[in-house]
């Protein structure tokens, strides 16, 4: 309280800022000039503050590839576990493509190609994500990326491109049967269909057994290393095509739908690889017949390399030592002239020719032989087809290594320009790994009868899910989820179909 004789008024504290006002008010500056700048610059920290308190909560607590967020102490899978299951997703989404593609062959037969379009659109789409999975997984395995972070990333992109083609052919396959029709059963011509392809791919299997007999003989065992047993193996498929296109006519007869589209699937599939298997045969006739043309021209060509290579010496190749590159062009002769004494002396095979002519020029290769490009796609081209059919026929036991391998050759061999050796190679590793696969893997059917009816090559050949040739479904057009629909008890597929309808 003031002393004095006035009336007495209680003495205020001044605010800080209030005081601070009042003196800028004296030296002639507004309040409101500095109060709203120090809010905003204020409001500016609180903000920055919390949204650094967020991101570190939330890299603290972020334990799963692709910023999904888990609970701390959540357990993160050893990366052994999440490769395995990678490895799973590639060789089942592969399975689901490659027989949703030969369904489709049927559909298309009958109901031509415009009809099927949304269908070949869905197993396009599908094939685009698997292509860019098994190129992330090769990637993968050659050890990009290295950090354990960056891996768990790849692999996560791995599955959730291989789920995502599983679920586009998912998404088509209720609408897939309604265009077949097979809801119900098996619809007038699908099953004459089926019974006139095995027709002509029975006739087409004789021809191959004589082809393969007499290419043996022309060329020599190693020539037809590729596609031995091939006949026989496509017998074994239409044996077991004969079996179930009569059980689903006996079945169709009988009125039991369910179990006459079941029979007349495993059918198609033993027919369309029994088609594959024939095919082998007689594009390797067709590229043997090229080779054998084309080897003296291929000559002819590495020879003018190498005389260019010696005419323009170090100048054409300065980054090569000199000594390095007169030892290249001297294996390149020795090969040279192997070839030319293996012409002269009897059966050889003319594409293994080919390639060791090609991959000994390449090295020292500066344009001048024409002819080698087109050889070396001759053979890049065979091996990729090779590999392609053996995956195709044997799926039930051939891995995700080969698969990727053979994925990345048909990548290159696409390219452009096509790396044409690099191709083969991978072509012939991913045919070494597949039919490692098929001989760790071993008969999944011991029974003499199972063999005697090619139900034994069917479950090999992943025309049948599971190991039981009896009970085993047939797979269809569609992902893993039409899969496990398909394989639950018969009568329910139907009721999916509807499901799916609605």
């Amino acid at each position: 309280m003031t002393i004095n004789t006035d009336m007495p008024v209680p003495v205020t504290r001044a605010h800080p800022a209030a005081a601070s006002a009042a003196s800028a008010q004296q030296d002639g500056t507004s309040a409101a000039d500095l109060v709203l700048p120090l809010a905003v610059v204020a409001v500016a920290g609180v903000l920055a503050g919390y949204g650094y308190v967020r991101r570190t909560r939330r890299a603290r607590t972020r334990t799963t590839p692709g910023g999904a967020t888990v609970p701390a102490g959540t357990a993160v899978p050893p990366l052994s576990e999440v490769d395995e299951r990678a490895r799973a997703l590639l060789v089942e989404a592969d399975d689901c493509v490659r027989t949703s593609r030969e369904e489709l062959g049927f559909a298309e037969a009958r109901f031509g190609a415009e009809a099927v379009e949304p269908f070949a659109r869905a197993v396009r789409d599908a094939a685009s994500e698997l292509s860019a999975a098994f190129r992330m997984r090769q990637q993968y395995d050659d050890g990009v990326p290295e950090d354990e972070t960056s891996r768990r990333h790849t692999l996560a992109g791995i599955v959730g491109r291989c789920q995502e083609a599983g679920r586009r052919l998912d998404a088509e396959a209720a609408g897939f049967d309604r265009l077949r029709a097979l809801g119900q059963g098996c619809p007038d011509g699908a099953l004459e269909l089926a019974e006139a392809r095995f027709r002509e791919l029975t006739g087409r299997t004789a021809v191959a057994e004589a082809t393969l007999a007499d290419l043996g003989k022309r060329y020599g065992s190693p020539a037809i290393g590729t596609v031995t047993g091939y006949a026989e193996q496509a017998k074994d498929r239409l044996v077991f095509a004969t079996t179930r296109l009569n059980q689903a006519r006996q079945t169709a007869d009988l009125g039991e739908g369910e179990g006459a589209v079941r029979h007349l699937r495993a059918a198609e599939g033993a027919t369309a690889q029994a088609a594959v298997l024939v095919s082998c045969v007689e594009r390797l006739a067709a590229d043997l017949r090229a080779a054998t043309a084309l080897v003296p021209a291929a000559l002819t060509g590495a020879e003018a390399e190498l005389a260019g290579v010696r005419a323009a010496r170090a100048s054409a190749f300065p980054d090569l030592p000199a000594g390095e590159l007169h030892a290249l062009a001297a294996h390149a002769d020795l090969v040279l002239a192997a070839v030319r004494e293996e012409l002269s002396s009897g059966p050889y095979d003319p594409l293994d020719a080919l390639r060791r002519i090609t991959r000994a020029i390449a090295p020292v290769a500066v344009g001048r032989g024409g002819v080698l490009p087109v050889a070396a796609l001759l053979v890049a081209r065979g091996a990729v087809a090779a590999a392609d059919g053996f995956v195709t026929t044997h799926r039930g036991a051939v891995g995700s290594a080969a698969r990727t391998m053979l994925a990345e050759a048909e990548r290159l061999l696409a390219a452009e320009p096509p790396d044409a050796l690099a191709a083969d190679a991978l072509a012939r590793q991913a045919h070494g790994l597949a039919t490692q696969d098929v001989r760790v893997h071993g008969n999944p059917v011991a029974g003499a009868a199972e063999h005697a009816s090619g139900a034994a090559g069917a479950v090999l050949g992943g025309i049948l899910l599971g190991s039981d040739p009896d009970d085993g479904p047939p797979v269809s057009f569609g992902g893993p989820h039409t899969r496990a629909r398909r394989a639950e008890v018969p009568g329910q597929n139907s009721g999916w179909a509807s499901e799916q309808a609605q």
